[in-house]
């Protein structure tokens, strides 16, 4: 399938770890894919690196930390005139080791501005490009670690994901303020609610968009991938320790590959043409285990809480009322 013909998805992160393997493997399905990422040459040398083949991939700059960043990707990409069928926002960024919070251009906190803030503004300014597809999906990638269903959400390390009364937000999230629930910052807690807020915003468009647009939106935690490079501002001893514990001890580990497979899987499979559900393969691995649609806590299907936090979002990310059309 040639370049004009193949369907067309933009994965946010595509340089490394999951976003890189989601890639390789939705261009192995026939999909051709535009690499949104921060670093283009690093994303070009880890493309030849693995294989993915020139004529399935475009290499598009974007910083989600910056809102003008991610409004100046979309206009580039309008410009190509190329239809659009899937997004994966999967790109983040986890720096444990702060102390204090570093600001996106707009002097938001950095982390929940790239995680969270970014992809909601890019969400709701392609959904009229996706809505013009006839099976379009919108893909974001969820953890663990901040749904309070399952065991890694109620670790307490160092805090579980809570967006409190998002008294931060209504606050206009500058300094000082750099946590959703206004409290002090917590950089590994911000990354949890950072998460949160994006499987909350999932579900939102599920509610806001689906019905009219027949664009489906999931969600999906494809396993715990111990050895992302997400995990590299995290200490050296961790690096070494947590991959190791989760292959031999949970039973958690999923490789970089696989979990990119099950990204491609939930943009291209059929299966999975279930708006509003997050896809899940369990926190312990089994050989052959099917997805299934895992359930979410209460923070995260709370439906005025994810209103408020809709409304609010919109407000700092400068998002007009009405998002475009599908035509």
């Amino acid at each position: 399938m040639n370049k004009d013909t193949a369907p067309l998805c933009i994965v946010t992160g595509a340089s490394s770890g999951i976003g890189l393997y989601a890639t390789k493997s939705l261009v192995m399905r026939g999909w051709h894919v535009v690499m949104a990422c921060r670093d283009t040459a690093k994303a070009q040398a880890a493309a030849r690196e693995l294989g993915i083949p020139e004529e399935g991939r475009t290499i598009m700059p974007i910083d989600l930390g910056s809102l003008a960043s991610v409004r100046a990707f979309v206009e580039a990409f309008r410009a190509a005139g190329r239809p659009l069928d899937g997004l994966v926002c999967n790109a983040a960024t986890y720096m444990p080791r702060l102390v204090e919070p570093l600001r996106s251009p707009e002097g938001y906190e950095l982390s929940v501005a790239t995680n969270y803030f970014g992809h909601f503004l890019l969400a709701n300014l392609l959904l009229g490009d996706l809505g013009r597809a006839r099976d379009a999906r919108l893909v974001t990638l969820g953890t663990v670690t901040a749904n309070s269903e399952e065991f890694g959400g109620k670790i307490p390390i160092p805090a579980p994901a809570d967006l409190g009364d998002l008294e931060g937000l209504k606050a206009g999230f500058t300094e000082p303020v750099a946590m959703i629930d206004g409290k002090a910052f917590k950089p590994g807690k911000a990354y949890k609610d950072s998460k949160l807020a994006c499987m909350m915003m999932s579900r939102e468009l599920h509610v806001r968009f689906h019905d009219r647009t027949g664009i489906v939106f999931t969600t999906l935690y494809p396993g715990c991938v111990a050895d992302t490079p997400l995990f590299r501002h995290a200490p050296r001893a961790f690096q070494r320790i947590f991959p190791w514990f989760q292959k031999n001890v949970t039973g958690g580990y999923v490789s970089q590959e696989l979990a990119g497979e099950r990204v491609a899987d939930v943009v291209a499979d059929p299966a999975f043409a279930r708006s509003g559900v997050h896809w899940s393969w369990g926190n312990r691995q089994r050989e052959g285990r099917e997805a299934f649609a895992q359930g979410l806590s209460p923070k995260a299907t709370d439906a005025a809480r994810a209103r408020e936090l809709w409304d609010l979002t919109a407000g700092l990310v400068g998002l007009e009322e009405r998002v475009a059309e599908p035509a």
